[in-house]
């Protein structure tokens, strides 16, 4: 094949997504990261699906599986009119409290309350993108009005209160603090005055520092924290065992498939470690390609967001990749003893059924909006909103994009 053939089949793919409207690039990262992530999963995954089910396969079907129900949600994310997310908000939020609410009252046993079918449904996954959904819609349809306190800042509280207390009985501290945190950057992105963005965070910050002095949890991962930070011997075992790992994997890493500490030393190797086992096997280069994906797919993400002509689209953009990205710096910094332990999932790597779904559901609505369509019809049609007050302040338009002509 000569180089002009190569170069003319590039141009000629390129022209077929433009006709399409997705963002081509956006397509190629995420068909790297899960392509990765499958080999990933496999190579951390076949010794504990051995002794855990006596087939090594075991787990990697399971992924297989899972990437085959996430794509039904990409696909279906990626064509839905976006007049239909208006409509599909509220119905999406109560879904997710409902079933945050049942895992709760369901009798699984001994234990934390997280998932159904024995861990493959994790109804937080759900939330948190229901979340991000029904505050677009919600922060649009109120346009002024959601820089007056009691019109905006008191119902968001409310809102984000009662989502995060549901999986905090759970317990699951790490995902209630990445829906705060995905909330309040939503929030400031909306047009918030600074001074409420920061009532809101210092808030949580008391409320998040209260949860770890009451939770044994909670105190036992910031002394074992605070300790790793002055000597890396006083460090918790999970993270001494990722770090080891890194340390094996020096510069090019032991080869694929090569990992030992995957072999009963670091826990959940297939699942919340996969970037240490990357680490170890790929080294410091794969590891760095890792982050790089990721800041590329943050970059798309962002560049999305700022092209919407409306402030659903580009609220929405923005809370899906800012909500990729926390998790993904999360996990990443906990590996490394950057961060507290936290249980968050390495998006489109780790192993988990509801991890996946709901990640390629998010990019989907992100390749949807890279369509950049004009919204159809008035953002207050589906949206029900409390509202504390009736003081008539007007705010400020968004930080990220300022509204333009919605005609192209």
């Amino acid at each position: 094949m000569t180089a002009s053939t190569s170069l003319f089949r590039t141009e000629n793919l390129q022209k077929k997504f433009k006709v399409m409207g997705y963002d081509p690039w956006l397509i190629l990262v995420v068909i790297i990261m899960i392509s990765f992530g499958l080999v990933m999963v496999y190579s951390a995954s076949w010794d504990v699906a051995f002794r855990i089910y006596t087939d090594p396969n075991a787990i990697i079907r399971r992924q297989v599986f899972n990437l085959f129900v996430g794509l039904i949600a990409l696909v279906t994310a990626a064509k839905i009119p976006m007049k239909w997310i208006r409509a599909l908000a509220l119905p999406g939020i109560l879904t997710a409290i409902i079933a945050l609410l049942a895992v709760l009252l369901i009798d699984i046993g001994v234990g934390p309350k997280r998932a159904f079918l024995s861990g493959s449904v994790q109804p937080s996954e759900l939330a948190k993108l229901a979340m991000i959904i029904y505050l677009a819609v919600w922060m649009e349809s109120k346009e002024d009005r959601l820089m007056e306190w009691g019109y905006g800042l008191i119902p968001l509280v409310l809102m984000i209160g009662f989502m995060a207390g549901l999986i905090l009985l759970q317990p699951d501290l790490s995902a209630a603090i990445t829906l705060g945190v995905v909330a309040l950057v939503m929030f400031y992105l909306a047009g918030s005055p600074l001074v409420q963005t920061l009532t809101i965070a210092l808030g949580s910050a008391g409320v998040g520092l209260l949860l770890v002095r009451v939770s044994n949890t909670g105190k036992q991962r910031w002394v074992e924290y605070i300790n790793g930070l002055i000597n890396v011997e006083e460090a918790s075992y999970h993270v001494k065992q990722s770090l080891q790992a890194f340390h094996s994997g020096g510069l090019l890493g032991r080869g694929l498939g090569a990992s030992r500490e995957k072999f009963g030393l670091l826990p959940a190797p297939h699942t919340d470690s996969i970037f240490a086992v990357i680490g170890e096997e790929i080294g410091l280069l794969g590891a760095t390609v890792v982050l790089s994906l990721f800041a590329f797919l943050i970059w798309r993400g962002f560049k999305i967001s700022r092209q919407q002509p409306d402030k659903l689209a580009t609220l929405l953009a923005s809370g899906i990749t800012f909500w990729i990205g926390l998790e993904a710096i999360v996990n990443m910094a906990v590996l490394l003893g950057l961060l507290p332990f936290a249980g968050n999932a390495l998006p489109l790597f780790s192993y988990g059924g509801s991890s996946l779904v709901t990640n390629m559901a998010a990019v989907g609505l992100l390749l949807n909006i890279s369509r950049r369509r004009p919204i159809e019809g008035k953002a207050n049609k589906h949206v029900t909103s409390l509202s504390v007050g009736r003081r008539n302040r007007r705010g400020r338009v968004s930080r990220v994009s300022r509204r333009r002509s919605s005609s192209r």
